[in-house]
Order: structure tokens, then C-alpha cells, then sequence
């Protein structure tokens, strides 16, 4: 990333702001709500809020769409939150509930859970399928093209 301006979008609020490249690392907060952009943690989100963050954010965002009746799903959150602490603020992490938002899972043709996918300016680059531990998360979003 280079030195300018990225908009990444508030994990509580949901604005959109204007970071300095060079700042992400320095724990940036929301100007509207002055709550860290940043918190090492996968935000959970609706299809609205989901949109926005996709179509919004200049950092790659990597999704985990799971459910709650999935056991692999379970398995996989620990390891996810892991994740998120090692990708962070280099890459918003996401969690999106299939069951609770069955229209996005089929607007975007999740077949099986959990699947990760990895969005950049807006487009899905890369799909992953089946549960994954938390090096093998950070190695397989690090690998993809950016």
C-alpha cells in the first residue's frame, strides 16, 4: 500500500472513513463513532452492512460464510478470530451467518459451508471450501492475488 488516503468502513458504525495508508497499523479510530476501526476481531454482518463493507472498504476483506447448525463452522470460529488478529489491519475480516442470511449465501452461490472468500475493490478474487486452521487461514488469504 502506498501513502494515500483508503476508505475503510467502521466494523460498529458502519461509515465509511478516509485513512492514510501509512496509519493503519497506528490503530486508527471512526470519525463518527471514535470506536477502533480496527479491533483484531471478525465482525459479524448483515447483507446491508455486508454490501457496504464489500463495495466500500479499500482493504481486501476475507469472509468466512458458516452457520450455526455446522460443526466445522464451530470448529473453524476460534481459528478464524486467530486470524483476524494476524491479518488485521492489513485485511478486514468478516462473518457472514448463512442461516440468517440465506439471500446473500444464494446471491452469492455459497454451495458448502464453511467457505472463505477473499473480496478486493469490491469483486470476489478467490473461494475457499471446508474448515481450515489458523496458519492455514493466514497462508491461503497471504497467497491470493491483491
Amino acid at each position: 500500500m502506498s501513502t494515500e488516503n483508503l476508505h475503510i468502513v467502521c466494523p460498529h458504525c458502519h461509515t465509511t472513513n478516509r485513512v492514510a495508508s501509512a496509519s493503519l497499523g497506528q490503530a486508527p479510530d471512526c470519525g463518527k463513532c471514535h470506536r477502533p476501526l480496527f479491533t483484531g476481531h471478525p465482525v459479524a454482518l448483515n447483507e446491508a452492512a455486508f454490501d457496504k463493507h464489500i463495495a466500500r472498504s479499500q482493504v481486501p476483506v476475507l469472509v468466512d460464510f458458516w452457520a450455526p447448525w455446522c460443526g466445522p463452522c464451530r470448529m473453524m470460529a476460534p481459528a478464524f478470530e486467530q486470524a483476524a488478529q494476524q491479518l488485521e489491519p492489513q485485511m478486514r475480516l468478516l462473518k457472514v451467518d448463512t442461516e440468517a442470511e440465506k439471500n446473500l449465501g444464494a446471491r452469492l452461490n455459497i454451495r458448502s459451508i464453511p467457505t472463505l472468500a477473499l473480496f478486493v475493490d469490491g469483486r470476489e478474487v478467490a473461494r475457499q471450501a471446508g474448515a481450515m486452521g489458523a496458519a492455514d487461514i493466514v497462508r491461503w488469504a497471504r497467497s491470493q492475488p491483491l
